[in-house]
Parts: C-alpha cells; sequence; structure tokens
C-alpha cells in the first residue's frame, strides 16, 4: 500500500513509463511539472500546443525538451482534440490539460468519435497527504458533481475505489458524509449514505470494500470522537474515503486540508477510459508532479 507521495513517486519510477499527453502545453508551471516528471524518469511527454511559445518557456527555464515528441496545434481546441485522440488510439497512455479552459479538454474528452467516454460517471478524485492523518485520505467529489443523485454517487464511489485500489488499498473503508449520524427523511444525503452503506453490505462495491454512512466527517476521521459519541463502525476514525453530497462540501473540505491543514495533494479525474489531470493554476508544483504520478499508476492498472 502507497502511504504518502513519496512511495507514490516512487512506484511510478518503478512501472513501465507511461506517455503522457499534454494538451496546450504552452503552460509554464505544467511544462516545468512534466519535463520534471519525465527527467525522473515517470513519464515520456507528448506536447501538443503552440510549438513556438512551447520552446520559449523552456528556454527561460531551463527545460530540456528537445527528446521530446512535440506536435503542433496553435488553437487550443485542436490541441485538446490532438491530445485525446493520442490517448483513445492508444499511442499515450492518459491526458493533461495544459493552457486551455478545462471545459475546452472535457469536451474532447467526451466527443463520441475519439473521446474516452464510458458508460460511469467523470468525478473528480483528490488525494491529501495530511501531516495529523495516519494514511493517505481520499476526497470525492469536489470538483466535478454539483449535487449527485443516488445512482450517479454509486459510480462515484466507484471511480474513488478503482484509484484507491491502483495505490494498493486492499480493505477500503469509504465514509458516506452527512451532517449527522441518522437517517433524516429530510435530508437526502442521510438517505442516500443509508442506501449505499446497504449496497456495500450486499456486494455491491466488490470484495474488500467497506461502506458506511450517514456519518459526520468527525466520526470518519476520528476515533476520539467515535469514541465520546460511543458509535462503533470499522470505518470510523480510519476513512480512506470521504464521499461528500455535494460539490460544496468537496471543495470546502479540500481547500480546508489545503490552506489549514498544510496537506499535500494529487487530484485526478476518472469516469474515463483513462485517467485525465486536471490542474488549478493555483496548484502548487508538487501537487502538479504527484498528480502526474497519480495518473500514470492508475494508467498502468
Amino acid at each position: 500500500m502507497i502511504k504518502n507521495f513519496e512511495e507514490l513517486i516512487k512506484a511510478a519510477k518503478e512501472q513501465k513509463k507511461m506517455r503522457l499527453a499534454v494538451a496546450a502545453a504552452q503552460d509554464e508551471e505544467v511544462l516545468v511539472a512534466v519535463c520534471n516528471a519525465a527527467e525522473i524518469g515517470i513519464i515520456e511527454p507528448v506536447l501538443i500546443g503552440d510549438k513556438e511559445k512551447i520552446e520559449r518557456i523552456a528556454s527561460e527555464n531551463s527545460l530540456r525538451i528537445h527528446s521530446y515528441e512535440i506536435i503542433e496545434k496553435k488553437e487550443v481546441d485542436e490541441a485538446a482534440k490532438a491530445a485525446v485522440s493520442l490517448v483513445s488510439s492508444g499511442k499515450a497512455d492518459f491526458v493533461m490539460k495544459g493552457l486551455l479552459d478545462t471545459s475546452i479538454l472535457l469536451k474532447a474528452v467526451l466527443d463520441k468519435e475519439i473521446g474516452l467516454r464510458t458508460d460511469s460517471q467523470l468525478s473528480h478524485v483528490m488525494v491529501y497527504h495530511i501531516p495529523n492523518y495516519h494514511k493517505l485520505l481520499f476526497l470525492t467529489d469536489g470538483g466535478m458533481n454539483i449535487a449527485p443523485t443516488l445512482e450517479e454517487k454509486v459510480k462515484i464511489t466507484k471511480n474513488a475505489i478503482a484509484v484507491a485500489k491502483a495505490m494498493g488499498i486492499k480493505a477500503v473503508k469509504i465514509a458516506a458524509l452527512a451532517a449527522k449520524e441518522k437517517v433524516n427523511p429530510k435530508m437526502q444525503a442521510t438517505v442516500d449514505a443509508d442506501v449505499l452503506k446497504k449496497m456495500g453490505q450486499n456486494g455491491e462495491f466488490g470484495e474488500g470494500v467497506i461502506l458506511d454512512g450517514p456519518l459526520a466527517l468527525d466520526l470518519a476521521i476520528s476515533k476520539e470522537a467515535a469514541k465520546t459519541k460511543k458509535f462503533e463502525s470499522e470505518v470510523a476514525g480510519d476513512a480512506d474515503i470521504l464521499l461528500v453530497p455535494t460539490i460544496e462540501v468537496g471543495n470546502g473540505i479540500g481547500k480546508a486540508l489545503t490552506y489549514f491543514a498544510e496537506a499535500k495533494s494529487a487530484g485526478i479525474i476518472m469516469g474515463t477510459k483513462a485517467p485525465v489531470i486536471l490542474v488549478s493554476r493555483a496548484d502548487s508544483h508538487e501537487s502538479k508532479l504527484n498528480s502526474i504520478a497519480l495518473g500514470s499508476i492508475i494508467a498502468a492498472n
């Protein structure tokens, strides 16, 4: 089981090198992270975008890109299509967003002819290494699905399980979050969590998965809180995955972990034929590198 990002990067180095298609690669922060990942042996990059700008950024940052494949696509929508096409045709293993809007890349990802769509739900999975938590913590979905239905939560859950298992977690513990532990018909999050729990008990999420809910956040991550409240659960205080009811909850928890708890992170889009890395300009260089390593591990599974 991978316990931190140092181990994640080490694992990515030890496996077969994955080919990463970078859409609109003329982004300084992204290009630096991609070149770093290539230099330490995680990936083989394919840079798609404005070649002149890519080469200028590389020169200004002393990046050695002479051995990388560069595909000239000045228009960002064409760069997105080219990057996704490389993955769907098997010429690359996963794709990363560069200097273009997320909507443009996702349009290419969902294209019926060249895209990476499946019958699953696209969802965002964040992985956090928090100084005062005893293992990596997965959070979904604070980036894509606004107010998912029960059916969508099932698919979001399965996407997160796939990430956790790719990271070597054999017994995946999931907390379906809500504001309280008792089911209340007026609080849809508690109703959905209860259904998800019963699905887990029936084996609908596969072997080695324990899902409990509804759980408040304190019970999910703190054994002390569970003991004080006399709440017994295999998940309480030991959750691997936090399944949030709405995007606001996930976004708030994620940003609190980053800015208050100084957590390190990586993020990935799941539910596609291959991983999609969507990084924010606010993400640190370290976070971008972690996300590339995470994508590489998932692409290899």
